[in-house]
C-alpha cells in the first residue's frame, strides 16, 4: 500500500489538470482496503476514492483524502458454454477486452478502447455500440467503507441504467471495488448494427468478422473520433445523451430534419448530445485554455494549461446553449469534483 502526503494528481486524472490532495493511498489487496477504511480519522476526510482518472474533473485542490485501487489478478472459469472472469478492481479495462478477445471469450469486444479501469467500469455501466457493461457483470466485491466489512454484490442488485448505476447514487462512496466478476460466452455473436461498424468492416472488405476485427475496427473508429489524452487532456465523452419523451423528439424532428436519434422504446427517444452540441455552433471552439474537440463535439479539451474551472466554465455554457436552442438538459458524465 502507498500512503503519501499532499500528493500532485496531475497524472492520476486523464484531463492533465493541476491538482494536489492533503494525502493519497494506493491499495493493493481486499484484505488492505478491509484494515485501511476503519483506521480512518476524522481529519482524513473528505473521503474520493478513484479508478484511472478517465472520468474525473478537479476543480481545485482535494481537502482529504484520495483512495485508488491497485488490485490486480484475472482469473477465469469456464463451464456449459459460459465464462466467468473474474477481474482485480485495478485492471486496466482495455487489457481485460484484450485478453478476451485473444482467449475466445465473447461479449466484450464492443466496449474496446473505453479507458479507466475494471472498477470503474462496474460504476458507470460504460457502454459503446450498442454493447453496456451491464450485459456481462455477474458480480461486484466490494469493502464497505464505513465498516471495512468485505460484501458480495450481485449484479441485479446495482440497478444499472443508461450510464448509470446505484454507485452513483445511494451507493456514492459507500463501497470501494476489490473485483469484478463478468460473464461471456465461448461463442462469438457479433453486433455489428450500431454506429458505422458494417461500413468500416465493408471498406476492409469483411462480411463476416471475428472478435479480433471487430475489437480493431471498434478502436479505428474511437481513434479516429476522440483525442490522444497525451496530446489534448480529456476525458472521453463529457455529456451523457439525453433521453427524451416520443412527443418531444417528434417536435424536434418537425422542426430539424434529418436528426439522428436511437430509440430506446415506443416512449422515448436518444438523442445524440454530440449532434445538440455542434448544431449550437460550438464544434471545435474554445472558451479561455478549454474547447469542444474539432472532431466530435461531445468531448471537451484541455488546450493546455486550463484548470478545471475553466473546463467547467464551458461545460456549463455549452449546456445552457444546448438548453436554449433545445429546450433539452444534457448532464455531464465525469465526475466533478
Amino acid at each position: 500500500m502507498r500512503d503519501i502526503l499532499h500528493f500532485d494528481l496531475s497524472k492520476h486524472n486523464t484531463f492533465g489538470i493541476h491538482a494536489s490532495c492533503k494525502r493519497f493511498v494506493e491499495i493493493d489487496t481486499a484484505e488492505e482496503a478491509a484494515a485501511f477504511f476503519p483506521s480512518l480519522h476524522d481529519t482524513d476526510h473528505p473521503l474520493l476514492v478513484i479508478g484511472g482518472g478517465s472520468n474525473l474533473l478537479l476543480t481545485a485542490d482535494f481537502p482529504g483524502t484520495v483512495v485508488r485501487s491497485a488490485i490486480k489478478g484475472i482469473s477465469a472459469e469456464e463451464r456449459d458454454g459460459k465464462v466467468w472472469l473474474r477481474c482485480g478492481s485495478g485492471e486496466t479495462w482495455d487489457d481485460v477486452v484484450a485478453l478476451c478477445v485473444q482467449r475466445g471469450w465473447y461479449g466484450a469486444e464492443n466496449l474496446s478502447l473505453i479507458p479507466g479501469d475494471v472498477g470503474a467500469s462496474a460504476v458507470q455501466n460504460i457502454g459503446a455500440y450498442g454493447t453496456e457493461v451491464k450485459d456481462i457483470v455477474e458480480r461486484i466485491e466490494a469493502v464497505d467503507i464505513s465498516t471495512g466489512e468485505r460484501v458480495q454484490i450481485p449484479a441485479s442488485e446495482c440497478q444499472y441504467g443508461y450510464r448509470d448505476s446505484r454507485f452513483k447514487h445511494e451507493w456514492h462512496q459507500r463501497f470501494f471495488i476489490t473485483a469484478v466478476t463478468y460473464r461471456l460466452s465461448l461463442s462469438f455473436e457479433p453486433r455489428l448494427d450500431y454506429g458505422n461498424i458494417r461500413e468500416m468492416l465493408s471498406q476492409e472488405g469483411i462480411t463476416q468478422p471475428t472478435a479480433a476485427q471487430l475489437r480493431q475496427v471498434i478502436i479505428d473508429i474511437r481513434n479516429a473520433k476522440l483525442p490522444d489524452t497525451k496530446v489534448e487532456g480529456n476525458a472521453g465523452s463529457f455529456f451523457v445523451n439525453p433521453v427524451v419523451s416520443r412527443e418531444k423528439y417528434e417536435q424536434l424532428a418537425a422542426k430539424y430534419p434529418g436528426m439522428p436519434h436511437y430509440m430506446i422504446d415506443d416512449c422515448h427517444e436518444k438523442i445524440p448530445a454530440g449532434w445538440l452540441i455542434e448544431q449550437c455552433g460550438w464544434k471545435g471552439r474554445t472558451l479561455g485554455r478549454a474547447g469542444v474537440h474539432h472532431r466530435q463535439a461531445l468531448v471537451l479539451v484541455n488546450k493546455g494549461g486550463a484548470t478545471g474551472e475553466e473546463v467547467l466554465r464551458l461545460c456549463e455554457t455549452v449546456k445552457a446553449d444546448v438548453r436554449r436552442k433545445f429546450g433539452i438538459e444534457i448532464h455531464s458524465e465525469v465526475n466533478i469534483i
